[in-house]
């Protein structure tokens, strides 16, 4: 058991994590390509329409926005095995002009998917906080690397740029064994609602040594906690 920790530390040792390079886009796209219940809710149940979907959605996305601040783990090789995004403060959301762009792409899968993307989009927009905070999108590893503590790596680097900026974060998940993995890291959950009929958390982390009080959203019904 030793050994296998002490072989995982110096895998992970060996790793770069630095920003991504627009040149890298399409190989990223390749990790990032993977099933959420939400892109099964939205885009259907055939694997492989569904994943061709969000792809060409995260593509239109890439070509939109400015995802200059995602990090990225290569191996030795260069090859990427691991994907956090992250958008800046004041930057987390699409603008007019944006969500026009992007619209051709949506209405290109078709009536039912379009409106579903919308309406999924739609409600993470209305649960992002007013506050000044870095978005954290989607962290996502290669499959083979999975497993192996690059997410939690990942989630130390993040957070560690986070306490010396002295900055809030936030974030939206569809999956709970997903909550607890950030919950580790300083995330509280403020609000839940169903989105699709999907479960989903969003969570907040509060810049390092300050506290303020938070607010428990459950399907738009508030609680102070």
């Amino acid at each position: 058991m030793q050994q296998k920790i002490t072989e995982q530390r110096e895998w992970l040792d060996r790793l770069e994590i630095g920003a991504l390079d627009a040149s890298e886009f399409d190989e990223a796209l390749g990790v990032l390509a993977r099933d959420n219940p939400l892109h099964i809710a939205a885009f259907g149940e055939d694997p492989e329409r569904r994943l061709r979907r969000f792809r060409t959605l995260m593509s239109a996305a890439f070509g939109v926005r400015d995802f200059s601040h995602t990090l990225v783990a290569r191996r030795e090789d260069g090859v990427i095995v691991g994907v956090c995004g992250m958008m800046p403060p004041g930057d987390c959301l699409p603008d007019f002009r944006q969500r026009l762009q992007l619209l051709p792409t949506l209405l290109h899968f078709g009536p039912r998917a379009a409106g579903r993307a919308m309406r999924w989009m739609g409600v993470w927009q209305k649960h992002d906080p007013e506050e000044c905070h870095w978005h954290l999108r989607p962290i996502a590893i290669d499959a083979y690397a999975q497993g192996r503590g690059l997410g939690s790596r990942l989630m130390q680097v993040f957070c560690a740029q986070l306490d010396a900026a002295r900055e809030d974060a936030y974030l939206e998940t569809d999956k709970q064994i997903n909550v607890r993995f950030y919950e580790r890291f300083g995330f509280e959950v403020v609000s839940e609602q169903n989105v699709l009929g999907i479960p989903n958390w969003f969570m907040q982390r509060t810049r390092k040594g300050v506290s303020r009080p938070s607010i428990l959203s459950i399907d738009g019904h508030e609680l102070q906690r």
